[in-house]
């Protein structure tokens, strides 16, 4: 396969990747790919190590172990051609201070040559920014508006947003985020957004990858994540002490009599599995995007899956 073909399917391939900050290890051993035109969600608890490896994909970190490519692109060697290609908003927002909105914007669209400026104004104008405001000025929730706005506007082939939702308030984060990501993978290009609310993903991703300690728990299809994950709710004749065994159970929670788990496998065999230990299924259901993630991570699994 060539480069260019690579560019097209995989707009990220990242293999191995490990980074170490002193003695704390960021990330361990990743892998990741990322299809073209699908919205995905890096999701972890703060400190998992999703700014890390944003920051290896936008090459202001150079892989220690391990390679990163961006349209089949090392970020560190060809750094034009991967970030004129990449829009990015970061956790921090980091925009200067003395501009106006105005002027970010204009100061912006000079890097960019495919800069739209109608969708540039339609976007201030949705979020609603004065034209004539001060960047210091700025609220925290607009200035997170107005890093989209110049993240957005030159309609890049990858958008990479880092917790895009904090600051701003749920109304705006449903409506006008949401609608946004899904716009841009309507367009046939790429979203990935890392964020510690998994409601929030597991409303508009296509995939997800789950990291904790800067190790891949889980990278999936969500659907094929909501497909193999149940929720089941056992109950014992007699009491137990401690929980039983189920094949594909990640994580127990209960006591006495009754035990729930969260489950990974087909339901048929959890409960012929169930009917095994003389347990009766009295509850059966799927469990939440946060829910597995929690099981995973206290099941202390590490265990990429090929996209």
């Amino acid at each position: 396969m060539s480069k260019s073909d690579v560019s097209v399917e995989h707009p990220v391939e990242v293999q191995g990747l490990t980074r170490r900050f002193g003695k704390t290890v960021a990330l361990d051993n990743v892998d990741l790919v990322v299809p073209r035109g699908l919205v995905f969600g890096l999701v972890g608890e703060n400190g998992a190590g999703k700014t890390t490896l944003i920051k290896h994909l936008l090459g202001l970190f150079k892989a220690e172990t391990g390679r990163v490519r961006v349209f089949g692109l090392d970020p560190i060697e060809k750094p034009e051609e991967v970030l004129g290609r990449i829009g990015y908003l970061s956790e921090n927002r980091d925009l200067p201070n003395w501009m106006r909105v105005r002027e970010l914007m204009m100061y912006t669209q000079a890097f960019y040559p495919k800069w739209d400026e109608t969708y540039a104004e339609d976007l201030r104008k949705t979020f609603d920014l004065d034209p004539s405001a001060r960047i210091s000025n700025l609220s925290r929730g607009q200035r997170a508006q107005a890093g989209l706005l110049i993240a957005l506007a030159h309609r890049p082939e990858l958008l990479l947003l880092d917790e895009p939702s904090s600051g701003l308030d749920p109304v705006v984060r449903r409506d006008i985020l949401t609608a946004i990501i899904r716009t841009v993978a309507e367009e046939g290009r790429t979203v990935l957004f890392s964020s510690h609310l998994l409601d929030e993903v597991e409303r508009v991703a296509d995939y997800v990858a789950m990291i904790h300690k800067g190790k891949m728990a889980l990278a999936a299809p969500i659907d094929e994540i909501k497909e193999r994950h149940w929720r089941v709710t056992l109950r014992f004749a007699t009491t137990r002490t401690a929980p039983p065994e189920l094949p594909g159970a990640l994580w127990w929670d209960g006591r006495g009599n009754e035990w729930s788990a969260v489950c990974d496998g087909r339901l048929d065999a959890l409960k012929q599995a169930a009917r095994e230990i003389d347990a009766q299924v009295v509850e059966e259901g799927a469990p939440s995007l946060e829910e597995v993630f929690v099981a995973r991570v206290k099941a202390g699994q590490a265990e990429p899956r090929e996209i």
